[in-house]
């Protein structure tokens, strides 16, 4: 019989070695260090991380709206290295749809809901536009203001109609800056439960966010350190069925797995509170491998030979 190959589909991100410097006259800011990810198709996946870390300027990178310094991003099959100015334009139209903190910068305040979705659509007829954008309007629950304009809708309101803009082009990948950022708790479980509901449909999503809580209820979370992926959270299974469900507490359960990610160099990031607990004098760790466990020790803790 002849032998059956199988075709892997490439992943909607790849990210190796991505670098980003910017420069001024009197320094050089290292944003990204070699960062490496990978996000499937159909993945919804959260970044997190403190101010400075990386995770916007790498979010960016990925819209199309700042170039890499080195490494390789190709997203949706595109290598962003390569693109001319007319590619880049392409591809912010037809592959990536965003959402910003400030939804401002997705609504014009004198146009009506309906209005702001078709705004940005290819060139389809007036009849699909209409329909495309009452669809969306559907789907973000937001029908009944389909004629209303921003100065009479809420932040989280705002945001819904944003939400649907981005979507309009039905892009490939569905980028999100902070979209929580400015709305209340019960605003943000329902910005978050729209997310879950268009992955469900089989929408790839790559969202940032300070809300740890929010976050619990996503099945992917990595978190980016000084530049770099540290570590990753993977939704545990008991819970993946369960992400709508208004019985579970997602700002106090323990509904995920952390994992340390290492590199393509071996590299991994240790967690900041288990350095500052092992109380080192200096930079340098002693590593061991005991009973199939890698261990990290300070020196003068170095585990006697022939003690597993």
């Amino acid at each position: 019989m002849p032998e059956t190959i199988t075709e892997t589909k490439a992943p909607m991100i790849e990210a190796e070695g991505l670098v980003k410097i910017y420069k001024t006259k009197e320094l050089e800011v290292l944003a990204l260090q070699g960062l490496d990810l990978e996000v499937q198709e159909g993945e919804f996946t959260a970044l997190i991380g403190n101010s400075g870390s990386g995770k916007s300027t790498f979010l960016n990178m990925i819209g199309g709206l700042d170039r890499p310094s080195a490494g390789k991003l190709v997203v949706g099959g595109r290598n962003l290295f390569t693109m001319n100015e007319k590619e880049l334009v392409d591809y912010k139209r037809d592959v990536v749809g965003f959402v910003w903190q400030n939804n401002a910068r997705n609504l014009f305040p004198y146009l009506t809901s309906l209005e702001n979705i078709m705004l940005p659509m290819d060139l389809i007829g007036a009849k699909q536009k209409r329909e495309r954008a009452l669809e969306l309007l559907e789907m973000v629950g937001m029908s009944a203001h389909k004629n209303d304009k921003l100065t009479t809708m809420s932040g989280g309101e705002q945001q819904r109609i944003a939400i649907a803009i981005a979507l309009a082009n039905k892009p490939k990948l569905l980028l999100a800056d902070e979209p929580t950022g400015s709305v209340d708790f019960a605003t943000a479980d329902l910005i978050f439960d729209i997310f879950t509901e268009l992955n469900k449909n089989g929408q790839t999503i790559l969202v940032v966010t300070h809300d740890i809580a929010l976050s619990k209820k996503v099945k992917r979370v990595v978190a980016i350190r000084d530049g770099k992926i540290s570590s990753e959270r993977i939704l545990r299974e008991s819970y993946a069925d369960r992400l709508k469900e208004s019985s579970v507490d997602w700002r106090n359960e323990d509904t995920q797995e952390e994992y340390v990610v290492m590199d393509k160099a071996g590299r991994v990031q240790i967690p900041g509170d288990m350095l500052d607990r092992m109380n080192l004098k200096d930079n340098k760790l002693v590593v061991e491998y005991a009973d199939g466990h890698v261990i990290l020790k300070a020196p003068e803790e170095r585990i006697p030979e022939g003690d597993t």
